[in-house]
């Protein structure tokens, strides 16, 4: 079972940026695709960025796009989301999760394994 633990989520001011982290517990992280969701209050999961296990392709969504970028470093078994040019509307949980699927998916109920999730706000 594979556990994953975010981090680097905090406070920034709109404009800023917030690199955040995912790291997994188990070496069979290296063969996963890894996914970065996130869920404001009172809103449905957004997908938000998936990288594929060896980092060759990664794919983002429409509001994202251009301005986040995701990666993966295998042999720390850490992937990352780097978040630039941050708006309030960014304010949300972000979560990271993962799957052994030979596709890129960005359905939530795809993914099987969780991360506990990380808070980002960005104040106006």
């Amino acid at each position: 079972q594979v556990q994953l633990v975010e981090s680097g989520g905090g406070l920034v001011q709109a404009g800023g940026s917030l690199r955040l982290s995912c790291t997994a517990s188990d070496r069979t992280f290296v063969n996963l695709a890894v996914g970065w969701f996130r869920q404001a209050p009172g809103k449905e999961r957004e997908f938000v960025s998936e990288i594929s296990s060896s980092g060759s392709t990664a794919n983002y969504g429409a509001s994202v796009a251009g301005r986040f970028t995701i990666s993966r470093d295998n042999a720390k078994n850490t992937v990352y989301l780097q978040m630039t040019s941050l708006k309030p509307a960014d304010t949300a949980v972000y979560y990271c999760a993962a799957h052994g699927r030979r596709y890129a998916t960005t359905l939530g109920s795809e993914y099987p394994y969780w991360g506990q999730g990380t808070q980002v706000t960005v104040s106006s």
